[in-house]
């Protein structure tokens, strides 16, 4: 796996021989050439695009933005709620086998989420999704486009989808 993750542009056409890679993991903007990547393409190299392995921290942006909408940290409502649970089950364990806990396996246990946990899974689900989506919009096309014309693809049919609901477009 090849991570260009500095500057545009850095795979072309005149070194794109040297790059014995299988999988390319763009983490800068645009480091494969438009040639460049065709020629990937076709040796069979997986160009996992910029467009979505950078979305992750737009996405995590997203979330702070919702927070800061809200002036509620995430998790904040549920966590005790999900501590004291965990304790009264534990209880529960303790008195059907008779044993106990020790302070330290009680306060491991009943750890709720903190916020970074919450943003942490958000990302993953969103992420995870995206790529479920983009990968099976690849397939419908019988893989002959590639994973960023997949993700553009995903990508404008949920504006078009969005512009339908709001009436914007017919």
């Amino acid at each position: 796996i090849l991570v260009p993750a500095a500057l545009e542009k850095q795979i072309t056409l005149e070194n794109v021989s040297r790059v014995k890679a299988k999988i390319i993991a763009e983490a800068a903007n645009g480091p494969v050439a438009d040639e460049a990547d065709a020629a990937l393409r076709a040796r069979g190299v997986l160009i996992l695009p910029d467009v979505y392995l950078n979305a992750g921290g737009v996405t995590v942006s997203y979330f702070e933005w919702l927070k800061n909408l809200s002036h509620v940290r995430f998790g904040r409502m549920q966590k005790r709620y999900e501590q004291e649970s965990r304790v009264r089950l534990l209880r529960a364990v303790e008195q059907l086998t008779n044993t106990r806990f020790s302070a330290e396996d009680l306060r491991s246990f009943t750890r709720g989420a903190d916020e970074e946990d919450y943003v942490n899974s958000g990302l993953e689900e969103t992420m995870a999704k995206a790529y479920h989506e983009i990968r099976a919009t690849r397939e419908a096309h019988g893989q002959e486009i590639d994973l960023r014309t997949a993700g553009m693809t995903v990508a404008i049919n949920k504006v078009a989808r969005s512009y339908e609901e709001l009436g914007i477009f017919p």
